[in-house]
């Protein structure tokens, strides 16, 4: 008998369908080997929720072996079929959009707004994948020396590890599984243990919608490292997508080495986010609270770093301190909460941590800055000003709501600052001129850039980094192509 939850919300009432908690294979609900679970709590209390499957490698391959068997139909469907079933899960998440924002909140501890916006943002996923996997055609063409004809195919490369984050539970599994079934190919989902509800959720939705069995399988294991072992080294896997940290990825990197598997990595970000001295006041701080708070900070992309002209760093400042002290703290399932708790105590830690490190070192403490006495894992808003060079949470991703300023006078310093860093994942800046804006972008060493947006993130554009924040993209249609193998054939006719 399969193991479920259920979670209604008080707003829509029952929910549409009882969540199973036991390892998706093959297109069945599975107990694991082990018979072991793996506790999810709800941040805003502490408290438990429900548990799910703790799967062991055993599992993960019978994963692998069901995608396999899967593999060859799947491949063989028409680019029309495979369409048709991705904009149907579309649809469904769309009209599940309440039930899947509070079961986010829930699990997750994002306000209801924020999950609403991923909920919608995860669904887009589909549609995008929908619409391009019909636009993958091959390339025709003479070589000019030896008039051969060059013929070019896009293939699916096969079975897909996919292992993703608990920051944004729905949206990076379909951000991996929508692309990789548009290009043809069966996956093997690992979502976070923080988080694995909404995977599940979202996997019998995927049933529903008329995924045939085996195409996406999702296992949950609290023990990940044996786990995505066994599967890189099976060698019918070809693919490995994964979000998270760059310690982790630098991890899987070294396990893809042994059956040279093709990796697409999403890691660690330290945003930059410059304020020049013409820039609209107003402007820059609506995007330095979009670029900061989105998702309560808990983001890759989350500006990390603020570096502000000295002739409105004061106002810049006050107008930050402003907007953070308007945030309503409050658990992540009330509609009035504006900000929720962070995922775990560990989070919690981490951000104490760097604040009170960067006090130490002589940033200036403007608001927040203090544990809160109550249930669950938050951490307030807080402004820091003045924070040095050596401060910590320069170095590092702060994951949280936490503001970080510098002043300075010399655009050259900031841009030489904003590189000092070896991330590479996403940065900003605000100017009125749009010349001075470009060439501030083009020294940035950043592969996203926001340039009077403090939100960069859309299905239809390249999501990736640079140095030690990632290898590929995701988005747009290079994420289709990060799912397929180029064939080229040589002939004459």
């Amino acid at each position: 008998m399969t193991n479920t939850v259920t979670i209604p919300t008080p707003k829509t009432g029952p929910a549409p369908f009882p969540i199973p908690t036991d390892l998706w294979i093959g297109g069945k609900w599975v107990e694991s080997a082990t018979k072991k679970r793996v506790d999810v709590f709800d941040p805003s209390t502490g408290k438990k929720i429900t548990d799910v499957a703790d799967c062991d490698a055993s599992d993960a391959l019978a994963a692998v072996d069901a995608a396999d068997a899967a593999a060859a139909a799947w491949a063989a469907t028409t680019p029309r079929q495979r369409a048709e079933i991705l904009r149907k899960c579309y649809e469904q998440i769309v009209a599940n959009i309440e039930w899947l924002a509070y079961l986010i909140s829930l699990e997750n501890g994002k306000a209801l707004p924020d999950a609403r916006a991923e909920v919608l943002y995860s669904a887009e996923f589909y549609r995008w994948y929908a619409e391009e996997c019909c636009h993958v055609l091959g390339e025709l063409a003479m070589a000019p020396a030896s008039g051969a004809r060059i013929m070019v195919q896009y293939q699916p490369i096969g079975i897909a590890l996919l292992i993703t984050p608990w920051n944004y539970p729905a949206a990076m599994a379909t951000r991996k599984i929508a692309p990789a079934l548009a290009a043809g190919c069966t996956v093997v989902l690992k979502p976070a243990t923080e988080t694995p509800l909404t995977a599940l959720a979202v996997a019998q939705i995927m049933h529903d919608c008329g995924v045939p069995a085996g195409v996406v399988n999702v296992v949950t294991t609290s023990k990940a490292s044996p786990l995505s072992k066994a599967v890189l080294h099976d060698p019918r896997v070809r693919k490995i997508s994964f979000t998270g940290s760059t310690p982790v990825g630098r991890a899987l990197l070294h396990e893809a080495a042994d059956q040279v598997i093709s990796c697409a990595m999403e890691l660690g970000g330290n945003a930059p986010f410059i304020v020049c001295k013409d820039a609209n006041l107003n402007d820059a701080l609506d995007g330095a609270m979009l670029a900061k708070m989105r998702n309560s900070g808990e983001a890759c992309t989350a500006a990390n770093r603020f570096y502000v002209h000295k002739d409105i760093y004061k106002p810049f400042t006050d107008g930050m301190v402003a907007r953070m002290s308007a945030i309503k703290l409050g658990e992540a399932t009330d509609p009035e909460s504006t900000l929720g708790p962070m995922v775990n105590e560990k989070a919690v830690a981490k951000i104490a941590e760097l604040v009170d490190d960067a006090v130490a070192k002589g940033a200036k403490l403007l608001l927040g800055g203090q544990r809160l006495n109550r249930p669950g894992y938050y951490y307030p808003p807080t402004v820091l000003a003045d924070v040095p060079d050596n401060a910590d949470m320069m170095k590092e991703e702060i994951f949280g709501p936490v503001v970080s300023l510098q002043s300075f006078d010399d655009e050259e310093e900031a841009i030489r600052k904003a590189n000092d860093t070896e991330y590479g994942l996403a940065a900003y800046v605000y100017t009125q001129d749009l010349k001075r804006g470009l060439k501030i972008c083009e020294k940035l060493e950043a592969g996203m850039l926001g340039l009077n947006r403090g939100l960069m993130s859309d299905p239809a554009a390249p999501f990736g980094g640079v140095k030690q924040s990632g290898l590929g993209r995701e988005g747009s249609h290079h994420g289709l192509i990060e799912f397929c193998e180029i064939k080229y054939i040589a002939t004459n006719w």
